[in-house]
């Protein structure tokens, strides 16, 4: 009803009812005065909206011929002059403006703009030579270390076949006692276990295990479970190892859990 009043810039009618819509939007309890006020807040926005667009700012705004106008007066242009001897000014370097133009306008907007602060040396200039570059000293260490890496492979090596060699060893031993003892008692079965713990070093049973594994693995001793469903071990009866084995069947590898507390 009272929308031309309310879209006057000179008028707060708009936001004296604001004002009011909050007092009563306080008491509101009902789902339809929700409504209505949400109904209100509508319109208000489009009243505020159209209130917006109607406002002038034209004032701020940037009239850049009016701005050089102003600066060819400043630098001391004169118009009179300038439509009287209009056809005579062509030749004149440097246009309608004065000799010194630029330079007045350069000392007038130099005061509002920050000059960066000049260099200077706190203790006064000086003249450094260049610095003498150095010889570059080759070291005898590099050298010696890429023999010492050259080294090192052989080194490796010649320790790796020694520890095969030991393994080896001990393997034919341990296959030597077992052939030695089934020669003594054929009928006599010995126990895995009984064969391979240490009482008094674990390290040296879990080497034992490993060792017969390779017993194992070439064919020459084979495993199986007695009554009680304990691994027992016994050479093969050819001794020659894993020809024949190979050719009547694959074999089943096994891996053992041995802890120290079960060793013990």
């Amino acid at each position: 009803e009272n929308r031309e009043d309310m879209l006057n810039s000179r008028s707060n009618r708009l936001t004296e009812a604001l004002q009011e819509a909050n007092k009563l939007f306080s008491g509101v309890s009902c789902a339809r005065e929700a409504a209505l006020d949400a109904q209100f807040l509508v319109l208000a926005s489009n009243l505020g909206k159209e209130k917006a667009n109607e406002l002038h700012s034209e004032m701020t705004a940037f009239d850049s011929l009016a701005f050089a106008e102003d600066l060819l007066t400043f630098m001391g242009i004169n118009r009179i002059e300038v439509e009287e001897n209009d056809s005579d000014s062509e030749g004149i370097s440097g246009g309608y403006l004065p000799s010194n133009a630029w330079q007045k306008l350069g000392e007038e907007t130099e005061k509002y703009f920050r000059r960066a602060p000049s260099f200077h040396y706190m203790l006064g200039s000086f003249k450094s030579d260049p610095p003498v570059p150095r010889q570059r000293i080759e070291r005898q260490k590099k050298t010696t270390g890429g023999e010492e890496k050259r080294a090192m492979p052989a080194q490796l090596k010649k320790m790796e076949a020694s520890h095969q060699e030991a393994t080896e060893k001990e393997v034919e031993r341990i296959l030597g006692l077992l052939q030695t003892h089934f020669k003594n008692d054929p009928d006599t079965p010995i126990s895995f276990f009984d064969l391979v713990i240490d009482p008094n070093s674990f390290a040296r049973t879990v080497e034992n295990i490993f060792h017969v594994s390779f017993i194992i693995r070439d064919g020459f001793a084979r495993l199986k479970l007695d009554d009680d469903k304990l691994p027992i071990i016994e050479p093969s009866k050819d001794n020659k190892g894993g020809e024949d084995d190979h050719s009547t069947g694959a074999r089943n590898q096994v891996v053992i859990s041995l802890n120290h507390q079960e060793w013990k």
